[in-house]
């Protein structure tokens, strides 16, 4: 029986279907590479986050409910822009700001602690697409106070108020490049902790010109009494200065802001803590007052984050401070269990920022 053998293929047709195998090969190779090589470069490229330190011309005035006084005069308040390189060089337009504020005894490395990354609040926000101004407050680090009785939490508020207005016109300087163009806030979201949630808060109720607020570790009326013991402690040093430290020991500093922050985290703060001016202390008892009978009146979407275990309030607080924002497009309250104050520096820092950037997205549709 004969077997038929296979026919063969004519060389044409043969020569054919190998030239464009290689072909096809070769283009699925090439794209393969392009698209590993793209993503090589848009995960590896040290430009698309940076830096730029700026400074605000301001007055140190008080037109705020807050009974204090301050010395009238013109500062320079120094700050950090940090995010996406096209929006914190100018060239992106108009864009969303996140004015982050710092609290007592802290400074604006809180929320962009060097040499930790997991814990660089502004630093992984802007790996998310974020700008945000880090503010070092007058009486602190880059923006310094001959007498720290010379401002008050009612100036601070203030001079947070020409911060927004200079965001959003763009009258600020790069430290580096005076008269260069910066970016402008279409959007302004402050971001405040602590003390410094206050007055981030005072701001958005009396002058009514931001869009968002985040309120952290802070409570008009839910003050525990470890906190309110300190604030008496300080109150009682600044009879005889003008400075003094939050926190009567490093021991306590610590106590008062961390519950979950990991060893490395809690030796940096205290590395850089900063003394409080003593303006700033004894004016928050009418900070607090004017804070009660004024945070109905704030109109911008509010979020409220507290720590579970945060020994500076009541456990309560987040949602009774939640309640008393009245007239605000709307209001999300969230307490993070066994997390302290300092939520940026706490082991829950991914949370919390997980969900202030959902926050921002769902709230702020429009960049």
């Amino acid at each position: 029986m004969s077997i038929p053998h296979p026919r063969s293929t004519p060389p044409v047709r043969r020569t054919a279907r190998t030239l464009l195998a290689g072909l096809l090969v070769g283009a699925l190779t090439g794209a393969l590479v392009g698209a590993v090589a793209g993503q090589s470069v848009a995960v590896a490229d040290p430009q698309r986050v940076i830096s730029r330190e700026v400074v605000f011309t301001l007055n140190n005035n008080n037109d705020t409910d807050v009974p204090c006084l301050a010395d009238g005069e013109v500062h320079t308040v120094a700050g950090r822009l940090v995010g996406p390189r096209e929006e914190v060089l100018g060239h992106a337009g108009s864009t969303r700001i996140n004015i982050l504020v710092h609290d007592a005894g802290t400074g604006g490395w809180f929320w962009n602690l060097q040499g930790a990354r997991r814990y660089d609040y502004a630093g992984q926000l802007a790996r998310r697409g974020e700008t945000s101004l880090v503010l070092d407050r007058l009486g602190f680090d880059a923006s310094p106070l001959a007498d720290g009785r010379a401002t008050c939490l009612g100036a601070q508020a203030t001079m947070l108020h020409q911060v927004v207005q200079h965001v959003k016109s763009g009258i600020y300087e790069y430290v580096e490049r005076p008269g260069a163009a910066v970016p402008h806030g279409a959007q302004v979201v402050l971001h405040g902790h602590g003390v410094g949630a206050a007055v981030a808060q005072l701001e958005a109720a009396e002058f009514d010109d931001v869009d968002g607020l985040v309120v952290m570790g802070w409570s008009d009326a839910g003050a525990s009494t470890d906190a309110i013991t300190e604030a008496a402690r300080q109150g009682v040093e600044c009879l005889s200065d003008d400075y003094v430290p939050y926190g009567a020991t490093p021991e306590d500093f610590v106590s008062l802001l961390f519950a979950t922050a990991p060893g490395r985290v809690r030796r940096a703060a205290l590395d850089q803590r900063n003394d409080t001016p003593c303006g700033d202390v004894t004016s928050l008892l009418g900070t607090v007052g004017a804070l009660n009978l004024g945070t109905h009146a704030v109109e911008a979407d509010v979020l409220v984050l507290q720590g579970g275990a945060d020994v500076r309030h009541r456990h309560e607080s987040a949602d009774t401070q939640a309640g008393r924002y009245r007239s605000a497009e709307s209001v999300t309250a969230r307490t993070f269990a066994k997390a302290g104050s300092a939520l940026p520096l706490e082991k829950q820092a991914p949370k919390v920022r997980r969900t202030v950037l959902r926050w921002l997205d769902s709230t702020f549709v429009e960049r």
